[in-house]
């Protein structure tokens, strides 16, 4: 499937049990996103290990349609990217499939789900997937769609590639779907953004707008949505009214685990997983200062990101600009322990409390003495000799 169009948007030692996850910047669902992944078995995504639960079962092999996934295979939603090393958050947009195109007025349902919540390291990715509401149903029947982490790294990406397969596969005539790559530069210079200015924008904040952001887009397509499903961000009833403020004419689900529960969440969960994994990939492949080291999942609770986090510390620069959320207590804890140079914010100097009264109070003298502290003729004399 093509580009149709692409959005820039606005950026051990010790074994993870020792680690501090004190993420006071994160609500509360980010510790729940992170004690997902550390139910995980451990393993890296440079050496195309995977995630997986250990009750992990897949449908027959009898009713999934097989495609190979070589190593080499990136998705648009990472090749679009035209400069990594700027480390921009990204937007891209497939086309329209051939079966919605060709029924403008059939109902569409669109799916919403996210990957990378919870890491310290990588981008958070947030994956949109739609269909015809009478395919749907087919995606978990037929090919076996389900929340990404029950899944192997393989058969993400077979299905993934499925989608993308413009010349044979009947997922690419019925599967649109979008993609925000929220890189770790960005989230993190939102998170800590100044209290003094505009003020912090947080992790479920950029959640949400990327989530919004991301339904405009398709609908400004002409799709004919009437459905959204939305794994949640913080509590599903205050975000589901939020959603429903800016889709009033759509029916709208925000669930806890939608991922599991409805097939269009599924593949959008299977979109956001490979691409995060495939862009950390890709990072580790090209850029120098990752090139040859083990990264893990991202999760502080990794093995091999631990090592790699508190091995690799810059006493200034701390790591790689922009793969690390910095605003994570994790990191922050990282660079103390490994002798980073401390830094001291203009924002830090700032006095809350000063002197709050009008200045000119100070000439005018006040009510109840009639005169002002300095006398106002010291200030306001034409006998003045500069010389």
């Amino acid at each position: 499937m093509s580009l149709a169009a692409i959005q820039p948007t606005s950026t051990t030692g010790a074994i993870a049990s020792s680690l501090k996850r004190e993420l006071a910047e994160v609500e509360q669902d980010q510790t729940t996103a992170q004690a997902d992944g550390e139910k995980l078995s451990s393993a890296t995504v440079e050496d195309e290990t995977v995630l997986v639960n250990e009750d992990n079962t897949t449908p027959p092999a009898s009713k999934k349609a097989k495609l190979d996934t070589p190593t080499s295979w990136t998705p648009p939603s990472i090749t679009s990217i035209s400069d990594f090393k700027d480390f921009k958050s990204s937007t891209y947009i497939s086309e329209i499939p051939l079966e919605i195109a060709q029924s403008p007025t059939k109902p569409v349902v669109i799916g919403i789900d996210e990957a990378g919540r919870g890491p310290v390291l990588g981008p958070m990715v947030y994956g949109l997937a739609y269909s015809l509401k009478e395919f749907s149903n087919k995606l978990q029947k037929t090919y076996g769609f389900a929340d990404s982490k029950q899944l192997t790294d393989d058969k993400r990406q077979s299905l993934f590639r499925m989608i993308e397969d413009v010349d044979s596969h009947e997922l690419n005539k019925h599967i649109g779907w979008a993609t925000t790559t929220m890189t770790a530069k960005d989230i993190s210079s939102g998170m800590l953004r100044s209290v003094h200015g505009i003020g912090a924008y947080n992790l479920n904040e950029q959640a949400h707008d990327a989530t919004i952001n991301l339904i405009k887009s398709i609908i400004a397509q002409g799709v004919n949505v009437t459905e959204i499903y939305v794994d949640t961000v913080g509590p599903p009833i205050s975000y589901q009214a939020k959603l429903k403020k800016h889709f009033p004419a759509v029916d709208i689900t925000v669930a806890k685990k939608a991922d599991s529960i409805y097939p269009i969440v599924s593949t959008a969960s299977v979109v956001a997983k490979v691409t995060r994994d495939l862009n950390i990939r890709h990072y580790n492949a090209n850029l120098p200062l990752l090139q040859n080291h083990k990264l893990g999942s991202g999760y502080p609770s990794d093995p091999n990101t631990s090592y790699w986090l508190n091995h690799n510390v810059d006493p200034v620069f701390g790591w790689c600009f922009g793969f690390i959320r910095f605003s994570w207590q994790t990191a922050k804890d990282a660079l103390v322990r490994h002798g980073a140079v401390e830094v001291i914010y203009s924002d830090d100097c700032v006095k809350e409390k000063g002197y709050k009264k009008d200045v000119s109070e100070m000439f005018v003298g006040n009510k109840a003495s009639g005169a002002g502290r300095i006398n106002k003729r010291l200030f306001n004399s034409d006998d003045v000799n500069l010389l």
